[in-house]
């Protein structure tokens, strides 16, 4: 389930609103009353440069949480856990399947010696029960 996003806004856009919001929040009552006016003027939703502003606060240490570097990283790493879980099921099914063909040669191998040994033990039980 991945969330799509839009990239209508810039990157400059989004760094100068997130500025005018850490900026002039002191002008408004509210951290959310200035984000709600800068929002409406550069035409994004209150939300939206919300998540700007706490992203950009996270990136400079305000805020505790991931960094976008944190969080890219983490991306990467998840990746490569997963394509590592499936390498060792494939590998831990590999390993059984042949094991299992292992067995089988045996056993197939030993099926045909107790056959003969069973068979001259049968001939052998005959011929001492004629005697």
């Amino acid at each position: 389930m991945t969330k799509k996003t839009s990239n209508r806004f810039s990157p400059e856009v989004r760094e100068r609103a997130v500025r005018m919001v850490l900026e002039h929040g002191s002008d408004h009552a509210s951290q959310w009353a200035a984000i709600s006016s800068i929002a409406s003027k550069i035409g994004c939703t209150g939300e939206t440069l919300r998540k700007w502003v706490r992203q950009a606060e996270r990136e400079q240490g305000r805020r505790p949480g991931p960094t976008s570097d944190d969080r890219e990283r983490m991306k990467t790493l998840e990746r490569e856990n997963r394509e590592l879980r499936q390498a060792n099921e494939i590998l831990r099914k590999a390993s059984a399947y042949f094991a299992q063909a292992e067995l089988d040669r045996r056993l197939s191998k030993g099926a045909e010696f107790s056959l003969k040994v069973g068979a001259e033990y049968s001939a052998v039980r005959r011929r001492m029960c004629v005697l």
